[in-house]
């Protein structure tokens, strides 16, 4: 089991293509390939984890799988800092139906590409996200190293984004005129 106190924020980005150069030229490199995350977040009917400011995700990953809580958020600020236990999973079905036979239901399924960039002795990560909304470069370590890594990148505290996933992609569906669902690709990104 991993536990700690996740610090991060999202940069948005107009393509994969130009986050992969603004990596590249701040002296990142991708250290772990790229794969596509399937990611299954759980609740109970009446959303009591949510209430709480909580997550419970299911997440298969490259041939990996992985059971996490995140709990509430600081409020306030300009980084998103939540405590996160995480734990590997040998199989994401059983667990997931485990949780269900617990009371634990899906209430949300989202899918990503992500690559894994660092830099030699840097004590922090950028990953790159294609999603099915568009390009993010979430950036995570300590709140003076995502500062830096966020100047260093051409980007300032006005572009950062502390929302999640699920967040992002209602208000994009309600930018679109269409209902929330899912977010999964209809189609594999380049």
């Amino acid at each position: 089991m991993r536990s700690h106190r996740e610090t991060e924020i999202k940069l948005r980005v107009a393509s994969a293509r130009e986050a992969r150069g603004l990596l590249k030229t701040a002296g990142f490199s991708a250290c772990r390939r790229r794969v596509i995350e399937d990611n299954v977040i759980l609740d109970t009917p009446d959303l009591q984890v949510r209430k709480q400011g909580s997550v419970l995700r299911v997440r298969t990953a490259g041939g990996n799988a992985t059971l996490t809580y995140k709990g509430p958020g600081a409020i306030g600020g300009r980084h998103k800092s939540r405590e996160e236990l995480e734990i590997a999973i040998s199989d994401a079905a059983t667990v997931l139906a485990i949780l269900e036979r617990l009371g634990f239901r899906p209430v949300f399924r989202y899918q990503k590409y992500r690559t894994e960039y660092c830099q030699p002795g840097a004590r922090g990560v950028v990953m790159l996200d294609e999603t099915p909304i568009g390009c993010y470069l979430e950036v995570e370590g300590s709140p003076r190293w995502i500062d830096r890594t966020a100047r260093k990148l051409g980007f300032s505290e006005q572009d950062y984004i502390t929302a999640s996933y699920g967040a992002l992609y209602v208000q994009f569906c309600v930018g679109q005129g269409t209902q929330a669902a899912d977010m999964v690709f209809r189609r594999r990104p380049t």
